[in-house]
């Protein structure tokens, strides 16, 4: 498995957890805190260490994938600069054929530029 093929998934499986943890919070501040009772914040060990940690998650996440995002690209193009080999159909390596430009005829030394003889 090839290192970006790694970070893909790691990427999908943090944008999901972020979808998670962005759906489960509420704008208002209720969220998942709504569903326990109610929004007091004289609770010990309750609603307000959710939302601090569904709070902290989501800015957790979000560095992560972005730091994520940014690893792949950085691998995409270290490999695309170093690797100038293909696979064949039999999975053997061969050097990647180099472009060439096709030359143009030169139509300036025929004394009628193309036109036939008049």
């Amino acid at each position: 498995m090839s290192t970006f093929t790694i970070y893909l998934i790691l990427i999908l499986i943090v944008a999901f957890l972020l979808i998670v943890a962005i759906m489960v919070q509420n704008p208002k501040g209720g969220g998942i805190s709504s569903s326990f009772g109610g929004s007091s914040s004289q609770q010990v060990g309750g609603v307000k260490q959710t939302s601090d940690f569904l709070d902290k998650s989501t800015w957790f996440l979000a560095t992560l994938l972005l730091v994520l995002i940014l690893l792949s690209n950085v691998t995409i193009m270290n490999s695309g600069a170093t690797d100038s080999k293909i696979l064949n159909g039999d999975g053997t390596q061969q050097e990647q054929p180099k472009e060439t430009i096709p030359e143009v005829p030169d139509n300036t030394k025929n004394p009628n530029n193309g036109q036939g003889n008049n």
